[in-house]
């Protein structure tokens, strides 16, 4: 599965990891993330993120 990273702060998205702490399961794919969540560092929307590569 793709990383995806927050442009602004450099928080990494690891679907394999998921983000337990806003109820994200591992092996969840970004796309399927809820359209309003946030990342766990600046609290910027999934617009904000690109994927990258390992």
């Amino acid at each position: 599965m793709i990383k995806y990273e927050c442009e602004p702060c450099g928080y990494i998205y690891d679907p394999a990891v998921g983000d337990l702490d806003a109820g994200i399961d591992p092996e969840t794919a970004f796309e399927d993330i809820p359209d309003d969540w946030t990342g766990s560092i600046c609290g910027l929307g999934k617009d904000v993120f690109v994927p990258v590569e390992d």
